[in-house]
């Protein structure tokens, strides 16, 4: 059987971790078995449909890497692939289902609905409102078509028995029948819902096996029956667990990035974070952590995956990009640099000696959104931040500090990292201060902030005539306090 698999985002909202977790193991296990990616847009809730979320779910799959065979993009044999566009098919399928017996129109207003939920919470049978136009006579379906109600069309769940679901990561699940309700396939305007389109489009599309949240799987029994009905094979199926926050909640905002762009635009490598995101609720070995794309498609497997949930640590994945970043070669570290800051519109970019200030951060940042921060001010002049320069002038020390350091580095025969080094040790000696002490007004001299690259590797990379520059006009403030 060839492998075919799909992921299938709702533009509801913009493409988070959790889904592009899904999409990665979508794309993992078809590249591991030889089989075909679909990649299939939901955009039947056109409500609540986000603007540009479609856009932004293609761009985030581009910026990882995740080549879909088939999409609205490219197309393939089984299009369209947009939802909105398969209305036809979704319509031909409730008219035989409903021919079938199989499907029925449901009258009830909202407000019916919620009164008969309400009753039923007081009983052993709380899918019984979805059911209580199951069985209308010929005179009420007449009674209500004459009052002009709009009616949806509900599928027909058994009564009894039981259907069983034998998930990929979750091994048999079994759902009672009378537990399931009768599910809205057709919203009363002609809208498919999720429970109509989503196994229409598998079973229309070849679909062989699907990977999904845990949080669809009470739609499974439904989406099964649905399927049987139609005469099709509901495909293999694998329920992955929810991410959580370190404080063991559902994955949100407050526990910082959620979507891949924030993501890119902080300065992670896309390598790392599909590194990253394949060992939340995968393992190799329960060892191994620094996979390649290679690596984790040959490794890949649904029988590994854990059905507990998995827990996004945000300090693994900066470790990680770290690792991934250090890994670089000092010309591929260049390119990947000056890409991230064309990208955020950063002037840094068009900087001539981006590459000389590769040595000096490559081992010290985790992202490529820390380099501003870093060294940014090494590379274009500015105003030191407020409270670093206020620390400055706080010194009691700073004075004297600066006079030594502009003496001892204004008589350096040469201009090293190394000479820088001695020149300010020196200084250290002379007026008895630990370096910490004695650097610090350096440093806010020199970068402007208390944050900065080495300050022997900053000095040196400035030069003679622009270190003290930057060194007499803080004196300069000095003098005015």
């Amino acid at each position: 059987m060839s492998v075919r698999v799909r992921f299938a985002p709702s533009p509801t909202g913009f493409l988070h971790v959790g889904g592009v977790r899904t999409a990665l193991y979508v794309w993992l296990f078809a590249r591991h078995h030889g089989g075909t990616t679909v990649l299939r847009i939901e955009d039947t809730d056109t409500e609540r449909e986000e603007a540009g979320a479609i856009e932004q779910i293609q761009r985030s799959l581009d910026w990882l890497g995740l080549d879909f065979d088939e999409s609205p993009r490219v197309g393939g044999p089984y299009g369209p692939y947009l939802q909105s566009e398969r209305s036809e098919h979704y319509q031909a399928a409730v008219d035989r289902l409903l021919a079938q017996g199989d499907a029925y129109r449901c009258y009830q207003t909202a407000e019916e609905l919620e009164v008969a939920r309400a009753e039923a919470r007081q009983t052993d049978d709380p899918a019984l409102p979805s059911r209580l136009h199951r069985d209308l006579t010929a005179e009420q379906i007449a009674f209500f078509e004459a009052e002009g109600r709009p009616a949806v069309i509900r599928f027909r769940t058994p009564l009894e028995g039981e259907t069983v679901i034998c998930d990929l990561v979750r091994g048999q699940v079994v759902f009672e029948h009378r537990l399931l309700g009768d599910t809205v396939l057709m919203r009363s305007g002609g809208r498919p819902t999720y429970q109509l389109a989503n196994p229409l489009d598998d079973l229309a599309m070849g679909i062989t096996h699907v990977i999904r949240g845990e949080d669809l799987l009470p739609s499974t029994p439904r989406q099964k029956l649905l399927v049987e009905a139609l005469g099709g094979t509901f495909p293999q199926i694998a329920h992955l667990s929810m991410i959580l926050g370190a404080d063991k909640k559902r994955l949100s905002k407050r526990h910082g990035a959620a979507s891949v762009e924030e993501f890119r635009e902080a300065g992670y490598l896309p390598e790392a974070l599909v590194n990253f995101l394949a060992l939340c609720g995968w393992s190799w070995d329960g060892e191994t952590e620094l996979m390649n794309v290679t690596e984790l498609i040959e490794r890949f497997s649904l029988d590994r995956v854990n059905p507990a949930p998995a827990v996004f640590d945000h300090e693994k994945l900066a470790w990680m990009n770290g690792q991934y970043l250090r890994a670089l070669d000092a010309g591929a570290y260049t390119v990947a640099l000056r890409r991230y800051l064309e990208d955020a519109a950063s002037p840094l970019a068009d900087a001539a000696r981006l590459d000389e200030l590769v040595p000096v951060v490559q081992q010290k940042i985790g992202a490529f959104g820390e380099f501003d921060a870093l060294v940014g001010s090494l590379l274009e002049s500015r105003e030191p931040d407020a409270e670093s320069w206020q620390k400055l002038l706080n010194d009691e020390y700073a004075a004297r500090i600066l006079d030594a350091a502009i003496a001892s580095l204004s008589a350096l025969p040469e201009w090293t990292v190394e000479n820088v080094e001695s020149a300010l040790r020196t200084v250290c000696e002379e007026l008895e201060l630990k370096p910490r002490q004695a650097f610090l007004p350096i440093r806010i001299a020199i970068a402007g902030s208390t944050v900065a690259a080495g300050l022997y590797e900053s000095i040196a990379f400035l030069g003679l005539e622009a270190s003290l520059a930057r060194m007499q006009h803080a004196r300069a403030a000095l003098a005015d306090v």
